[in-house]
């Protein structure tokens, strides 16, 4: 009997060891194929620790004396959380940008710092990550407040850079499917199209239910928002139509309004909850507090898959370069093949190309660019810091995100920088018909 139980013991170590060192092995493979998740797991990790930081921070800060003999003025609650934001931001704003700065000029697959920095490592650059997220609590209170206004400016280029992936990636898509032979991606299109105006009249409706309400007084603020988004998507979607708008379509016409839309009701939904005219703010007032997590969620998500989308989508800042770098990479494979008189590949020549083979091996194009995504991830980290304390003015209420008068406003601007970018991208060619514009 001792002999089984001993026997049994053994086997089960022996399962468990197999199935740990298969679990390191997945876990190590999927590490080095997307690193990207690794990163977003980084960053959304960096994201709840500011939510929680923000409104329970005051006691950690209270027991660092530098920090705390550094105010000035009355320090309040909110000022801690601040502080705390601030600090988590610009570690994880220093470990991305430095991750972006060693690797500027990764092109191909073959560079030891794909291997080793950007795909590997990850026990190193995880304790460095830490290291970055702790290092900024020793900083003064005068250089958090100045990385505090650089944030500003950060948030801003990031919100910019949406914008214009955004705008892109719309006007690829609506090329793709039109050029395609098959009708039915002509009447997919259409119907994307409708869709995306259907859901944009639907967003609008519900601003005015919610943000409009009957018996709350003066609205007239939230009546010129809506009002304001409404007039300007039907002048760019009437616009698109003209025949002298060359890059205008209105399937992107039909996203960009979509878009608007949603930062329409986004800025009214940022108004504060005791704000008169926001009724759905009043709604979630009393609501429990699951329904608070899950707008949390909801929201760390959203800039989670932002970042992502904007640092892996860098055709739209690098196409050039990378164009450039194929054209000679074909043009290197053509005038490095020969054949014998019969059309046949000689000897030389085979030994030649199989040498040739593994050189191309080495500049295969890396898909994205590393250095572009981290400093996208930089600047989302900005971002986290301006999300979680209303744009450096103090979260308005605690447990919520992106509430106040000053998120209200980032976001109309933003609506009207989209607006106007998009209309840039139908006059542009107009104007300056010399210039390549495709």
């Amino acid at each position: 009997m001792f002999i089984l139980t001993s026997a049994g013991s053994c086997l089960a170590s022996f399962a468990a060891m197999c199935a740990c060192q298969a679990c390191q092995g997945v876990t190590r493979e999927v590490l080095r194929k997307s690193a990207r998740l690794a990163y977003c797991a980084l960053f959304t990790t960096a994201m709840v620790l500011a939510w929680v930081l923000r409104d329970f921070a005051k006691p950690l800060i209270q027991k660092i004396p530098w920090i705390v003999h550094q105010a000035t003025g009355e320090i309040s609650d909110k000022w801690y959380g601040q502080q705390a934001v601030y600090r988590l931001s610009m570690g994880n704003f220093m470990f991305f940008a430095l991750m972006s700065a060693v690797l500027i000029g990764v092109k191909y697959k073959s560079d030891k710092r794909d291997q080793y920095l950007h795909h590997g490592g990850w026990l190193v650059k995880l304790a460095l990550w830490l290291a970055f997220c702790i290092l900024p609590f020793f900083f003064p209170v005068g250089l958090v407040n100045a990385y505090s206004w650089l944030a500003r400016f950060g948030s801003g280029l990031f919100m910019v850079v949406q914008m214009v992936i955004l705008l892109d990636m719309t006007q690829n898509w609506n090329d793709d499917w039109v050029s395609k032979e098959d009708e039915r991606f002509l009447y997919a299109l259409l119907a994307v199209t409708v869709g995306a105006f259907v859901g944009a009249i639907a967003l609008i409706a519900v601003s005015f239910y919610w943000f409009n309400p009957s018996g709350a007084g003066d609205c007239s603020f939230n009546i010129f928002v809506m009002a304001v988004t409404i007039l300007l998507t039907l002048a760019v979607s009437l616009g698109s139509l003209h025949p002298l708008a060359q890059n205008g379509s209105l399937f992107p016409s039909a996203v960009v309004t979509l878009y608007c839309s949603y930062l329409c009701y986004s800025a009214l939904q940022s108004e504060p909850h005791s704000y008169q005219c926001n009724g759905l703010g009043k709604h979630f007032t009393a609501a429990s507090g699951s329904t608070l997590a899950v707008g949390m969620v909801i929201a760390i998500v959203s800039v989670v898959y932002s970042a992502l989308r904007a640092g892996s989508n860098n055709r739209t800042f690098m196409a050039a370069r990378e164009e450039a770098i194929e054209e000679g990479l074909l043009e290197t494979e053509t005038e490095g093949t020969s054949a014998g008189l019969d059309g046949e590949p000689t000897g030389q020549s085979m030994a030649r190309g199989n040498v040739e083979g593994k050189a191309m091996d080495e500049f295969e194009l890396v898909t994205y660019s590393y250095s572009f995504f981290h400093l996208i991830f930089a600047l989302a980290s900005m971002y986290i810091a301006m999300l979680m304390t209303g744009w450096g003015t103090g979260a308005e209420e605690r447990d919520l995100i992106d509430v106040g008068w000053t998120s209200v406003w980032v976001k109309v601007i933003a609506q009207w920088m989209t607006v106007a970018v998009y209309a840039w991208t139908m006059a542009a060619p107009l104007l300056f018909p010399d210039r390549d514009f495709s």
